[in-house]
């Protein structure tokens, strides 16, 4: 099983193969299979983009009873689990910190709500 270094941008919403290639902010290390599977999730998100700024030209359409939202949402979801399964500590730690990887804060906010 050989691994390979990838570096993940999300902001940027790309994979660089060579960290001098461009920012980024999370190094991964995983099977050459797993790597791909990252830039197929970014195109996804540009393509819900591109839906959601034709759906933001309706104004009577709330943002949170709205699909595409929750696609984006999803895969960027899927994105940080998989930068959580191959990434360092550090990055785990760090995504852990947010707010959708903290089981007692979405407990809290379901109780306010």
């Amino acid at each position: 099983m050989t691994l390979y270094k990838a570096y993940v941008s999300i902001q940027n919403q790309h994979v660089y193969y060579y960290p001098d290639e461009s920012p980024w902010e999370f190094e991964v290390v995983a099977e050459r299979n797993i790597i791909p599977i990252f830039q197929k999730l970014f195109d996804q998100v540009k393509m819900v983009e591109s839906s959601n700024f034709l759906r933001a030209q309706k104004p009577i359409e709330l943002y949170h009873h709205d699909r595409e939202n929750d696609q984006y949402d999803r895969r960027l979801k899927k994105i940080y689990a998989l930068i959580h399964e191959f990434s360092n500590e550090e990055s785990r730690n760090f995504i852990e910190q947010l707010p959708y990887f903290n089981p007692r804060r979405s407990e809290a906010i379901g109780q306010n709500h």
